[in-house]
């Protein structure tokens, strides 16, 4: 592997460690979370104290949106669509080849080569979000704790919400902005 190929990966394994830590300290390092705090209680506070379900769902709607919109102009989207291309022609040809052991595996290998590359550049978004990312689940962690057992629509709990509204407009914004 190469040495830029490696900086990639440290790059987001960084990313990744930095984040898990300041979930971890969030409660021990009050700088941390006084941060947190005194940027988002102001700008996502105003939405879930205007109106906590649509509020919530403009807050998904907004970070989906930011979210698509790092993955679009961060990644080499180009380069994405030929490996993915590339791959459902590998994966074609391989149904052709279903009684030929030998021709499947030669296929296989050329498919694994793609996977480090494509993951580099579908993670490179990862550098720029974990961190603000982890900092805006703790703070919703911290904001919906004061209110007593929330359910939107009497069933889901924030995080729920988070999940599935981000699963729903990341769908529909990958699509309107062809996203790979």
């Amino acid at each position: 592997m190469s040495e830029k190929k490696e900086a990639g990966f440290k790059g987001i394994f960084i990313a990744i460690v930095v984040s898990m830590l300041i979930a971890l300290l969030w409660d021990s390092f009050s700088f941390i979370k006084n941060f947190a705090h005194s940027i988002l209680d102001p700008t996502a506070g105003w939405f879930l104290n205007w109106n906590l379900v649509w509020g919530m769902l403009i807050l998904v709607f907004l970070i989906s949106l930011i979210m698509t919109l790092i993955q679009k102009y961060l990644t080499d989207q180009k380069a994405l669509k030929e490996m993915k291309e590339r791959q459902k022609a590998l994966q074609e040809e391989m149904k052709k080849h279903k009684g030929h052991p030998e021709k499947l595996m030669e296929m296989q290998k050329e498919m694994f080569k793609f996977m480090p590359r494509m993951m580099k550049l579908s993670m490179r978004g990862v550098v720029y979000t974990a961190i603000p990312l982890i900092l805006l689940f703790r703070w919703f962690f911290d904001f919906f704790s004061v209110i007593e057992d929330y359910r939107f629509f009497g069933i889901f709990s924030w995080f729920w919400i988070y999940i599935l509204g981000s699963i729903i407009f990341s769908s529909i914004l990958r699509k309107v902005l062809d996203v790979v």
